[in-house]
């Protein structure tokens, strides 16, 4: 295993990375990726072993719902990149177990990738959605046929692969990029059916990134970002070479949207443990807030309260039928449900906006406006800052103001921002867990049910 000061040793590997305008030589010494890199490395240390034959305990594929049920809320406490690596590695071995009945070397492959990065102790992002180009157009049919991740020459020892992948949370600070197709491909696109890994040192891999990170020097108004948080990356792929070794997929149509799918069940239950912390945390800030405002005896703002208690109570009960429901692969471990897991994964992004603006408006203006922690400081200033944001007697106007500060950090300042799209758009958007879930739902029971309401039983059967 890793030490965080080798993971970041390793970043200095003559990766190619972009941040706002200026390429990146050295992260550590880049203050926008810097930080993110330091927590990657934190969580490195938490799980390190001496041991030689160590494996960090969050790759280790469940094998029945108790593990399941340790393994999944850590999904939620550790950094992105870590998370993103156990879903890769789940992504694979859930594809594997179908692909290996058809294409056994593939299969091959699949398995010894695993064994080999959970071995090196690397971190991996999944790297799904490409350009797109014109949205009503198949990939076949583009203006631009690199719109879509394509394979451009095959050779005897492997392929070149050519396009772009978006978005990808965490890939600039990773080893490896789990490239795999975004959406179901048909016959004559077997060019865009396509799944590999590679290195992101790799020739002709070039990343872009973007950051939520706070660019001011005094940064203890942002408690939370200071210390969490991860840039996403623009990923280009011009002409990369990948060896037969680390190819998945190649041409096999049939099972183009296998990964994809079995990404968006990983993905969609790291992303509701995830909610899961969340929403205990806006119930904490809220009840906080309004103590500290003296109005946590309020009815309205008890009635907030509630709302967000059962919103967060929701998400649990979700996460935990998933688990509870969990089924076993052939191989023999077991993934969560999927009914349970996408119907949990809807209800946290389809109410979070509401649950925001109830946090908001029991605090207050203040969420914006409140002082920074050098502003209190300040000898002339302070204390008039501090005389005047000052609430109840029983919360001194300094923890008042922290408390408004962690507020906007999380929900209405850059990461706030960030967090209201990709709560959405992460695992595939609203509507993709909506299909899910009637995919996955008894309706044959319900109807049944429906017709018994009905008076209608007796008239099927005769």
């Amino acid at each position: 295993m890793l030490t965080g000061a080798q993971y970041l040793e390793s970043l200095n590997d003559g990766r190619v990375n972009y941040i706002s305008g200026h390429s990146v030589d050295d992260i550590e010494r880049e203050p926008l990726l810097r930080e993110a890199a330091n927590w990657v490395a934190r969580v490195y240390d938490h799980f390190y072993s001496p041991d030689p034959d160590a494996v960090n305990p969050m790759v280790q594929p469940p094998r029945s719902a108790d593990e399941l049920r340790e393994h999944v809320p850590l999904m939620g406490q550790v950094d992105f990149i870590t998370s993103t690596t156990y879903q890769s590695i789940m992504t694979l071995l859930t594809a594997a177990a179908q692909v290996n009945r058809s294409y056994p070397e593939l299969g091959r492959r699949i398995y010894e990738y695993v064994d080999d990065a959970k071995r090196r102790d690397i971190r991996i992002v999944e790297c799904i959605t490409d350009g797109k180009g014109n949205r009503k157009l198949p990939p076949s049919k583009q203006p631009d046929p690199d719109a879509y991740t394509r394979i451009v020459e095959r050779r005897d020892d492997g392929i070149v692969v050519r396009g772009a992948k978006l978005h990808i949370t965490g890939a600039c600070l990773a080893h490896e990029l789990f490239v795999m197709p975004t959406k179901n491909m048909k016959p004559g696109e077997e060019e865009y059916a396509l799944a590999c890994a590679i290195p992101v040192n790799s020739p002709g891999v070039k990343m872009v990134s973007t950051t939520y990170a706070p660019r001011e020097e005094d940064d203890r108004h942002f408690p939370f970002t200071r210390h969490e948080q991860m840039p996403d990356t623009f990923v280009i792929l011009d002409d990369v070479f990948v060896p037969n070794e680390r190819i998945f997929l190649d041409g096999q149509v049939e099972f183009s949207a296998l990964f994809a799918h079995s990404l968006g069940l990983w993905e969609r239950t790291g992303g509701v443990a995830l909610m899961a912390i969340e929403a205990d945390t806006l119930v904490g800030l809220a009840q906080l807030i309004a103590e500290a405002n003296g109005l946590e005896r309020q009815e309205h703002i008890k009635e907030k309260v509630s709302e967000l208690v059962i919103y967060a109570t929701l998400i649990r009960a979700g996460l935990e039928a998933a688990i509870t429901h969990s089924r076993a692969t052939e191989d023999g471990f077991v993934f969560p449900d999927e009914l349970y897991t996408n119907a949990a994964k809807y209800h946290g992004a389809h109410q979070y906006n509401e649950m925001v603006r109830n946090l908001h408006d029991i605090a207050g203006g203040a969420v914006l406006t409140a002082p920074t922690i050098a502003d209190i400081e300040n000898e002339e200033i302070g204390p008039l800052l501090l005389k005047y944001m000052q609430g109840s007697a029983t919360v001194t106007a300094e923890e008042r103001i922290r408390l408004f500060h962690a507020i906007r950090d999380l929900t209405a300042d850059g990461f706030g921002g960030w967090h209201l799209v990709t709560n959405v758009q992460s695992g595939g958007g609203l509507y993709a867990q909506r299909i899910v879930t009637r995919k996955h739902y008894d309706m044959e029971n319900a109807k049944a049910l429906a017709r018994r309401a009905a008076g209608l039983e007796a008239e099927v059967t005769a």
